[in-house]
């Protein structure tokens, strides 16, 4: 039988309970959605406004609305379009009942108990659909969530809530992907090895220039700099090729995207010399 089961209504930002169906279910698994349905409310800043968590044979559905929650447990087969009207209605009444000021300065849980002959008002409604006269709503409804349908908590976002943390296999290391790394191979060795001589030539330019500029007052020292930049830069480079070279695999072949790239360095490592 498809029916609503529980109802509650508290505060987004720190989940505060300001009312709730009286619930005399003692049912195991209904036991378990009415936990997760808790741990859910002190979250509901992190979701959408309108959520959808499927938690066995029970289905829990949220709003949030100018601060406040409004959320539901109903079984699996009640429909979604009634579902959302149920919790559109707590929301309109709820917000012409109480101030937006009494309702953030409550202190105390279940501060507007007073609530609950409404919300069991309403549920029992609900729960017999035939009694329901408000057909052109449910039609808007309806109309809503086609355009906007309620986001679909996953497994992963279940096990946030309940404070568990999610393992999923990284597919990054460090910080670059592995997947992404071409294996070594004999271009990138010739590169790096290109990139050393680049950096002792870079540096020996950079030892004649110092002695240049103590013997002759009119050499420009941004020569000096420029030689020690280029040679830094060089180390750097090797540096990072031995570095991710860990993170590589071995196989025996290169791929073409290797390829390019050595040969860009290795035009690079050319360059620099000619201007050198």
């Amino acid at each position: 039988m498809s029916m609503v089961l529980f109802a509650s209504v508290v505060r987004v930002g720190d989940g505060l309970p300001l009312s709730a169906s009286t619930d005399y279910e003692m049912e195991k698994e209904l036991q378990e959605t009415k936990r997760h349905l808790k741990g859910l409310s002190r979250k509901l800043n992190q979701f959408p406004d309108r959520c959808t968590l499927k938690s066995g044979p029970y289905n829990v559905n949220f709003t949030s609305s100018l601060g406040v929650g409004y959320l539901m447990v109903c079984t699996a087969n009640y429909p979604n379009v009634l579902a959302f009207c149920f919790l559109d209605e707590l929301q309109k009444e709820f917000i012409v009942t109480y101030d937006p000021k009494r309702i953030s300065s409550a202190v105390r849980p279940y501060s507007f108990i007073e609530f609950d002959t409404f919300i069991q008002k309403t549920k029992q409604r609900y729960n017999n659909p035939r009694s329901l006269s408000t057909k052109i709503n449910l039609a808007d409804m309806q109309t809503e969530i086609k355009l906007r349908p309620p986001y679909q908590l996953s497994p992963d976002d279940l096990q946030a809530i309940n404070g568990f943390s999610v393992h999923t296999p990284s597919k990054y290391k460090g910080i670059a992907p592995t997947q992404m790394l071409e294996p070594v191979c004999l271009p990138g060795v010739i590169s790096c090895v290109l990139s050393v001589l680049c950096g002792g030539l870079n540096l020996l330019r950079g030892v004649h220039a110092i002695e240049s500029v103590l013997q002759n007052d009119d050499e420009d020292f941004n020569y000096v700099i420029a030689f020690f930049l280029g040679t830094a830069a060089c180390l750097y480079q090797c540096y990072l090729f031995a570095y991710f070279s860990v993170w590589r695999n071995n196989p025996l072949s290169c791929g073409s995207g290797s390829l390019h790239d050595a040969a860009n360095q290795t035009e690079a490592a050319f360059g620099k010399i000619t201007r050198l």
